[in-house]
């Protein structure tokens, strides 16, 4: 039986972890489209790592509106994948 990770467990397997291209993608998509709105207090990362992107995607959840949040779901699931 595999438990689900929840998000602060993933952010902690994902400290200091590069994130992968697709993941990269999205962290990046997530600032381009909504960095003003909802990432106003975050500054995007050249080299994101896994725990940034799920931070991203948190804040995205937190900050965001039913806009953000299937990219929130998106990243959360990359990373995910990439744990």
């Amino acid at each position: 039986m595999t438990e689900e990770r929840d998000l602060e467990e993933l952010k902690r397997l994902g400290a200091g972890r590069p994130a992968p291209e697709r993941v990269v993608a999205l962290y990046r998509q997530a600032f381009v489209e909504f960095g003003a709105h909802s990432l106003w207090s975050r500054r995007p990362s050249d080299h994101p790592t896994i725990a940034q992107a799920l931070v991203v995607a948190e804040s995205l959840r937190r900050e965001g509106n039913m806009k953000t949040r299937p990219l929130a779901a998106r990243i959360e699931e990359a990373c995910r994948a990439a744990l």
